[in-house]
């Protein structure tokens, strides 16, 4: 594997940034804020930084990520599992802010290749419409929880529902913003309108894919759906044979894409409604047949995307 030869990692919080850079050693702190950006920035250039790596902190990482790509430098923004998971392999169970920005450090120069090959461009449009559809996501599912309330309130019950009424709302406003930002981004309108022609997948379907799964076209068919969550992992030992099962992936996009499944297998789609009974007459369970049509459906996507191709029923041989 290839390994970079100048990193450094930054371990975010709300009001500092604990930098460490390798080779060397060299560790730095700055406060999160434009004026400790533009300390980190001149700091990471005297280092000849071939990469700056953060962990995804809540938000906290978006402004000194969009200042350290405005000036040129490349970044990348890693799950935060990864970096532990990595720490534990190697013995470091301590953990604090300069020990974190540290193994964030060692995990990139090791993981420098595979993060390159995952790279994609920044884009600004498609970062806010991962923010709008994050709190789309997360009005519905405020909806759904007050709606259940109202169904059990007894006096309460107009209250809570006109209060999810006022979210309903909110969700149609956001949906026209989400709509009206695809459709001033010519790249991002040409995708989506790529995307439309697969049947049974919708608009919010296809704006999560643009926004939260821009590698799509650009990995294989076992890495896309690995990157998504919907891969089927061993889980054997010797002799043992254990259930293949589902870990990780990008979770928003995959429950997004579960419930556009739903609907496409077991009723829109023509390649993945026979593929979901067919499974079914094979008995397996629904959900696990269901998470087979996603995958199944990631994969046409993928090819599509690939191809430069719309939806063509034959793309399923990819």
């Amino acid at each position: 594997m290839a390994h970079l030869k100048s990193v450094v990692g930054i371990d975010v919080s709300k009001l500092r940034l604990d930098c460490h850079g390798l080779p060397g050693e060299q560790a730095r702190q700055v406060a999160n804020d434009a004026a400790g950006h533009r300390v980190l920035i001149e700091w990471l250039r005297s280092l000849s930084v071939e990469l700056a790596v953060l962990e995804a902190s809540g938000g906290y990482e978006q402004a000194v990520v969009k200042a350290l790509r405005r000036s040129g430098l490349a970044v990348r923004v890693v799950d935060p599992k990864r970096v532990r998971h990595y720490a534990k392999a190697v013995g470091c169970l301590a953990k604090n802010d300069r020990i974190d920005a540290r193994m964030i450090a060692q995990f990139a120069t090791v993981a420098g290749a595979a993060m390159r090959r995952c790279e994609v461009v920044a884009d600004p449009t498609r970062e806010r419409l991962g923010m709008v559809l994050g709190a789309r996501q997360d009005l519905i599912a405020h909806q759904t929880a007050l709606l259940q309330q109202a169904a059990a309130a007894g006096p309460a019950r107009r209250a809570l529902a006109a209060a999810a009424g006022t979210m309903a709302r909110q969700i149609a406003r956001l949906d026209r913003l989400i709509a009206d930002d695809i459709h001033r981004h010519p790249a991002m309108a040409a995708l989506a309108r790529r995307l439309a022609s697969v049947p049974g997948l919708g608009p919010v379907a296809t704006a999560a894919i643009i926004a939260w799964l821009p590698e799509l076209g650009r990995l294989s068919r076992g890495e896309i759906a690995a990157l998504v969550g919907v891969a089927p992992f061993d889980d054997d030992s010797g002799k043992r044979r254990g259930q293949r099962y589902i870990q990780g992936g990008r979770a928003k996009l995959r429950n997004v894409l579960y419930m556009a499944t739903l609907g496409a297998a077991t009723q829109h789609n023509p390649v993945l409604k026979p593929f979901y009974l067919r499974l079914l007459a094979n008995g397996k369970e629904p959900k696990v047949a269901l998470i087979a049509c996603l995958r199944k459906l990631l994969v046409m996507l993928n090819a599509m995307l690939a191809r430069e191709q719309d939806w063509q029923p034959r793309i399923t041989a990819a």
